[in-house]
């Protein structure tokens, strides 16, 4: 019996107790966090996405059998699973990281508009640090997840009119701020 085996079969001796399941995320925990991290490219999320995959596991263990794959194999199809989960909840969200909007290009713009488009998020990014907490979660539910305004109260616990309010003096202040920078480069 293997040293791994033999964690497997103390682990499942004792109950699935959490100290001998110790030893095992101790074994495997390095391998699955960078397979992880390798699909998600991000380590924060890769280290939550680990410890999902080792809560389902404890949750699950006294389901796994041994006959039918290695330990490192159930986990790892755990592991798997846990970051299509995650894809596919990315997938159904409607909103993307500010970030992420410069990655996107049409094929056909030119070098000119690329860099007029690129000035402008980078604008867009500046402004949007004006805003307070509350009026960048507003703006990111109503036009990154494209939510009404009765879905974003709802989230938020406030008053549809109140959202609608702020909404409206967040748009401005936007307006406001991208007008100055235009204003400033006519000069």
């Amino acid at each position: 019996m293997s040293e791994s085996e033999g964690r497997v079969y103390q682990a499942r001796t004792t109950g699935g107790n959490t100290e001998a399941f110790g030893g095992l995320y101790e074994q495997y925990m390095p391998d699955i966090y960078k397979y992880i991290h390798y699909r998600v490219g991000n380590i924060h999320l890769a280290e939550d996405l680990t410890s999902t995959v080792f809560e389902k596991a404890l949750k699950g263990f006294s389901r796994y059998i041994s006959d039918r794959a290695s330990f490192f194999t159930w986990l790892m199809t755990i592991a798997r699973h846990t970051v299509i989960d995650h894809y596919r909840q990315q997938s159904r969200r409607k909103d993307m990281p500010l970030e992420a909007a410069n990655d996107i290009s049409s094929d056909n713009s030119s070098p000119e508009r690329e860099a007029v488009r690129r000035e402008e998020l980078k604008r867009l990014r500046l402004c949007l640090e004006r805003l307070s907490r509350l009026e960048k979660e507003i703006v990111s539910c109503k036009f990154g997840a494209e939510m009404n305004n009765r879905q974003v109260a709802g989230i938020l616990s406030l008053s549809e009119s109140n959202v609608g309010t702020i909404l409206y003096r967040a748009v401005r202040k936007l307006r406001d701020c991208f007008r100055e920078w235009q204003n400033g480069q006519r000069r």
